[in-house]
């Protein structure tokens, strides 16, 4: 599965609303998308700490309204003004609802309020939430909706207690999927690997950039020319679900090794 960071960012602008219809439009899997909330309590896709670098505002967005932040425009790749505005996670959702899995990355902090809005458009099975937190944090902090949401931890296998982590997660709520993160592909991490891959749940691997997959990353296939060290590698470590900077590249790769439609 192609997993799209923030939408396709390089064509439109980053977590916009026409950046996840296209990938909607050439059929990547799930959108990556980051979440910030309004001075009113709104829940908007935003990923940094201020609207300065993505939009024509500038400031953090939890000084402005909804109403306020309509006022800005969406910036493009070459920070450029656009005619597109901040979206909201419930035009998100209604946007994906029935086409696009979405993947909720920087959002942890609004966990029940998430919930609510997937409940209310109807895609709780459609979005996954995650953290990079340990199992009995996240169960104190929202235990009451944990087993309600598509909840994928975060391991982060150069940690000296990410096998602990792991062993916690599979006793008291095994996950349908992990997000692993490495800077290396040493004996160490291979096994690690294995031994989520072993447990029964899918692999969730970055190839946004070398420290995040042990250095078999988008760049690597692209400007290097080596997909299959790349995403191939990737592919070969059992991972099912790869989230990327290059999804039409991506996609076209994996079409033409017949895993992908």
């Amino acid at each position: 599965m192609v997993v799209s960071h923030r939408g396709d960012w390089r064509n439109a602008p980053e977590n916009s609303l026409q950046a996840i219809q296209n990938c909607i439009d050439m059929g990547v899997d799930m959108v990556e998308v980051d979440l910030k909330k309004t001075k009113d309590g709104h829940l908007i896709v935003m990923h940094d700490q201020t609207i300065d670098r993505t939009t024509t505002g500038k400031g953090k967005p939890e000084n402005y309204t909804l109403e306020e932040l309509r006022r800005f425009r969406l910036k493009n790749g070459a920070a450029h003004k656009t005619t597109h505005l901040i979206p909201t996670l419930e035009e998100v959702m209604l946007l994906c609802k029935g086409k696009i899995l979405v993947n909720i990355d920087k959002g942890y902090d609004y966990f029940k309020e998430a919930y609510c809005i997937l409940e209310k458009t109807g895609t709780v099975d459609q979005c996954v939430i995650k953290a990079g937190l340990p199992y009995e944090q996240v169960k104190v902090e929202n235990g009451e909706v944990l087993d309600k949401v598509i909840f994928m931890p975060v391991i982060n296998l150069n940690k000296e207690d990410a096998e602990k982590i792991i062993d916690s997660y599979q006793k008291h709520l095994k996950p349908i999927a992990y997000e692993l993160v490495f800077d290396n592909d040493e004996k160490e991490t291979l096994r690690l690997i294995q031994k989520v891959r072993d447990s029964g749940a899918r692999l969730f691997v970055n190839s946004l950039w070398p420290k995040l997959c042990g250095g078999h990353d988008d760049d690597r296939a692209v400007e290097l020319h080596q997909p299959d060290e790349s995403w191939g590698w990737i592919i070969a470590q059992g991972a099912k679900l790869i989230q990327t900077d290059r999804p039409a590249l991506l996609l076209e790769y994996l079409r033409n090794k017949k895993l992908h439609d």
